[in-house]
């Protein structure tokens, strides 16, 4: 089908098919296809890009002294525990030090590992974080071991939210599992936020801004149930996240929540980020975790 035909379908509310995908991802008219997915997040978002601010911690640091950075919205605890309850102590150090933060931690396909390390369900072992002060998991991979439809169910099922879903691989599967995810959506409706660009690139294979910025585009056209379109600014850079909003995506996921003065204040993280969302003529909004306007 013609990029003038899926267009005039994309404009009429049309869901698109496997095989237009397969044509939009071959295309080498990437501006046309830019303006196609800019249109359709305008259409959603108006002239707004969202973003959120983020404090790293790791299992091993949880229990460190001391606040963390008033500017985060958003406490994202990372690494491998060896236990849920290794997971569930990390948890309460981290919500006791975040003062009210949103709190996300792990991945769905590392607490299902510890799951069945535990011999228990993976709801069980989300109930158990919950209790301990989880309120969302910090990501899904789309590409994981796990069986994704029962994972997200699972979490629906403890009362646990799922922040984003991820790739965390290139694949030539890609398209197929964006189909996954809209059939997944259209079920549960529990998913905000899709960031289609792989977050643990082959270095024997890098991918080009172009073929970056098509999938970008893709996943705003194709997804359609799914609210938002995210790009990771501290993984991919402020160049790629800035083209990005005109290529469909509408919010920038992990912006550094510590301020570095030494460069002065105009290359803190805070400037940087909303500097590059206005020079794509668009409103830089900062939120929480929560989803919630900040600042």
């Amino acid at each position: 089908m013609t990029l003038e035909a899926i267009a005039a379908k994309v404009g009429a509310g049309e869901r698109l098919t496997g095989s237009e995908g397969k044509d939009l991802l071959s295309t080498s008219d990437i501006i046309s296809l830019g303006m196609l997915a800019e249109d359709v997040r305008r259409r959603r978002h108006g002239d707004q890009v969202t973003f959120v601010r983020v404090a790293h911690l790791t299992v091993d640091s949880a229990a460190g002294a001391g606040p963390l950075p008033h500017s985060a919205g958003e406490v994202r605890l990372d690494g491998r525990p060896g236990s849920i309850e290794e997971a569930a102590a990390a948890l309460r150090a981290v919500v006791a030090r975040a003062g009210g933060i949103p709190v996300s931690a792990f991945s769905l396909a590392e607490l299902d590992d510890l799951a069945r390390g535990a011999k228990v369900s993976l709801e069980v072992c989300l109930c158990k974080l919950r209790d301990a002060g989880l309120e969302r998991v910090a990501q899904a991979a789309l590409d994981g071991p796990m069986k994704f439809d029962e994972a997200l169910e699972a979490a629906a099922n403890a009362g646990v939210g799922v922040s984003q879903v991820v790739f965390e691989h290139e694949g030539e599967d890609w398209l197929q599992k964006i189909q996954q995810l809209v059939s997944s959506q259209d079920v549960s409706r529990s998913i905000r936020a899709l960031a289609p660009l792989a977050r643990r690139p082959n270095p024997n294979m890098p991918t080009t801004g172009y073929e970056d910025l098509k999938k970008v585009a893709l996943a705003r056209l194709f997804a359609d149930n799914i609210e938002t379109i995210q790009v990771d600014w501290s993984l991919y850079g402020p160049k790629l996240a800035q083209v990005a909003l005109t290529f469909g995506a509408d919010d920038l996921d992990n912006v550094p929540a510590a301020d570095d003065l030494s460069l002065g204040p105009r290359r803190t993280p805070l400037e940087e980020v909303r500097r590059n969302i206005q020079a794509a003529a668009l409103v830089p909004v900062q939120r929480n975790g929560r989803w919630e306007v900040v600042g």
